[in-house]
């Protein structure tokens, strides 16, 4: 495995990020609502596609209708931001202290835990013509690659998907943070058709601690 170092930019721990994400973890198939207690409008599945690992949701807002406690979450789908209503008595309520913050024009990628920064660093964001997009997203499942891959050892797949492509390398067009083992684009530059590129050293670092469920937030600045 490489080394990160000549990844990394700051080693600095400054205030950042809100200090920890509440999580859902699905126990079972869950119906997406509209509103608390409102109409089912999808169901979501417990398992992630890619690995099979259980769905684990960022919780942005709690309710109380009927008599049951509702969860405002995020769904790891289009269009970009989706959010719905499910059930808190379906779910494992849990935490992510850690947070990845993208900032698409520095091409720099900040990583905090407990809402402050350890470390940054260079990545390749998305070309002008495939841009990387923006918002707030997270971490849906975490990919080991096999030796050799193109793509360095881990892809963290997340809830972010192309604005521009909506079908590449047999996939939906889903973003991903990778290494580049074998792509071309130097770290710091505007290379991908939307993923987020660390060195192999640096996705292997974060893998170890990004697990389903972290935030991810991309901003243009």
């Amino acid at each position: 495995m490489r080394a990160a170092s000549a990844a990394v930019l700051s080693l600095v721990v400054t205030p950042g990020a809100a200090a920890a994400q509440r999580t859902a973890k699905l126990l079972h198939a869950a119906g997406v609502r509209d509103r608390p207690a409102g109409h089912v409008v999808e169901r979501l599945a417990p398992t992630r596609p890619l690995t099979g690992a259980p769905t684990v949701l960022p919780v942005l807002r709690a309710a109380t209708a009927t008599g049951r406690e509702w969860l405002r979450v995020r769904l790891p789908r289009r269009p970009n931001g989706a959010t719905g209503w499910i059930a808190a008595d379906g779910t494992l309520a849990g935490e992510a202290r850690w947070a990845i913050e993208i900032s698409r024009g520095r091409r720099r990628a900040s990583i905090y835990r407990d809402g402050r920064r350890v470390r940054t660093f260079r990545i390749v964001v998305g070309k002008r013509t495939t841009p990387t997009p923006l918002g707030g997203f997270f971490v849906a499942e975490r990919v080991r690659q096999p030796p050799g891959s193109a793509l360095g050892p881990w892809v963290l797949a997340t809830s972010a998907y192309s604005d521009v492509l909506r079908q590449f390398g047999g996939g939906p067009g889903q973003i991903g943070l990778h290494g580049r083992t074998g792509l071309p684009g130097a770290l710091g530059t505007a290379a991908s058709h939307g993923c987020i590129r660390y060195s192999d050293g640096a996705i292997s670092w974060l893998a170890a601690r990004a697990g389903p469920g972290t935030p991810i937030t991309i901003r243009r600045r």
